[in-house]
């Protein structure tokens, strides 16, 4: 897919994911482009499913959420059923904003939000430790955040 972006389709991307509030004719603009073309590309670019969805981010720590955990998950059991139970848990745990399924010494890499470390212990005790064939879960606490960006390098 990334051989059909032209560099136009790649300057609205960019503008798209540092800001999703601008208007087409803003983006048209800032890319030399007029109004009706730019917005084809896009109306494109999000049926195409390249533009999967906008949002806002939101401040975690101005919203009283100020730990984050990196859980690395083993299961004892690795049954198709197993994981797809233990995926369908995960997906609705508010707290857990990703989950990977890894290569490695672990099964899943969860990344968890909490307000204090008092409620990721309930988390971590009241819900992943209680899912069937959780084998270890070990926490790795982030102590402070130097990057956090959903901004994809296009260039």
């Amino acid at each position: 897919m990334q051989e059909k972006l032209s560099s136009i389709d790649r300057k609205i991307l960019r503008l798209l994911q540092h800001n999703a509030d601008l208007s087409a004719a803003e983006i048209a603009e800032r890319v030399e482009l007029s109004q009706s073309p730019c917005w084809r590309r896009i109306n494109r670019m999000q049926e195409e499913g390249l533009i999967e969805r906008k949002v806002a981010l939101l401040n975690h720590k101005l919203l009283g959420f100020s730990i984050t955990v990196f859980v690395d998950i083993k299961l004892s059991a690795h049954g198709r059923s197993n994981l797809d139970e233990f995926e369908k848990a995960i997906v609705g745990y508010p707290e857990v904003l990703e989950c990977h399924t890894m290569a490695g010494s672990s099964d899943y890499l969860l990344k968890v939000i909490a307000k204090d470390i008092d409620s990721y212990e309930r988390f971590l005790r009241d819900h992943l430790l209680q899912r069937p064939h959780v084998q270890e879960a070990h926490s790795n606490i982030a102590m402070s955040e130097v990057k956090r960006t959903t901004e994809l390098p296009l260039d």
